[in-house]
């Protein structure tokens, strides 16, 4: 019986072949990392010269920065960072968590404590990452302040960065309620009183929350739907708006750099 001819092995696309190495560069060899490398680039360039992205990225990266910029300038993207690691986590433990106030709530946290693989962990770096978020969120509101950097034409971005915060202590305030123990529960009891103390729109903002005018099997999912969804949303809308205002303005200069004038400039105005 004939042996079927062996079709031979397509070739590689130029796109993805690796460039000529350079003259005394590899003596003319061409290693599985210079080949991984090159189909990488080719991919990345794929996909720029369809999106266009590159723009984009160059715009948000590569730009000026004023003198004297010091460790304070990375408390906002430590605030950013504190609020991807609740999001990721957050996603993990809302795999296993239950908003049942009959049991469900406290047995799943439990369960995700002390049996679930590397539960404990998550958890633990979720409820702590909150004090983080917060604590950061208000470091980098006070060097804003003190550093004057909501003053003209940053006045937006000064907004926008309050109302942050405000979410950020409603994402705590909802997710304190969530493994609804007896703690949880009577503190957001005396939260949610506080709160409808307040003038006009107190009472209605407690009924909001109760999900009623008493706590009911309902406030349980009120709390959980605002924490995982609503306010969430919210703050990733906010933070875009939020970094393309700093990305288009600039950031200030510290209070204490002199600012220098040119003399030729000086004289020509003079």
């Amino acid at each position: 019986m004939a042996r079927r001819p062996k079709l031979p092995t397509p070739p590689v696309p130029s796109s993805l072949r690796p460039a000529p190495p350079r003259p005394g560069e590899g003596n003319g060899k061409v290693r599985p990392v210079d080949h991984a490398a090159e189909a990488g680039t080719a991919v990345v360039d794929w996909v720029d010269e369809r999106t266009s992205l590159s723009g984009a990225g160059r715009w948000l990266m590569f730009r000026k920065v004023p003198k004297g910029t010091n460790w304070f300038y990375t408390l906002g993207s430590a605030t950013l960072f504190a609020f991807l690691s609740q999001a990721v986590t957050g996603v993990f433990l809302a795999m296993y968590y239950k908003p049942d106030p009959s049991g469900g709530a406290y047995e799943s946290i439990r369960h995700v404590t002390n049996e679930v693989f590397l539960g404990q962990f998550v958890r633990g770096m979720h409820k702590w990452g909150s004090s983080v978020m917060v604590i950061l969120v208000f470091l980098h509101m006070g060097r804003t302040f003190f550093f004057g950097a909501y003053k003209y034409p940053r006045e937006l971005n000064w907004v926008i960065g309050v109302v942050l915060l405000i979410l950020t202590m409603v994402m705590s305030f909802t997710g304190y309620l969530l493994p609804f123990d007896q703690r949880a529960y009577w503190a957001t009891i005396v939260g949610v009183n506080i709160n409808g103390t307040g003038p006009l729109i107190g009472p209605y903002l407690s009924d909001f929350l109760r999900a009623g005018p008493e706590f009911g099997a309902t406030t349980l999912s009120r709390f959980y739907a605002i924490h995982m969804l609503l306010v969430p949303g919210a703050i990733v809308a906010l933070i875009g708006a939020h970094l393309y205002l700093v990305t288009k303005l600039g950031t200030t200069a510290p209070p204490w750099q002199k600012v220098q004038v040119d003399e030729e400039l000086r004289k020509a105005q003079a």
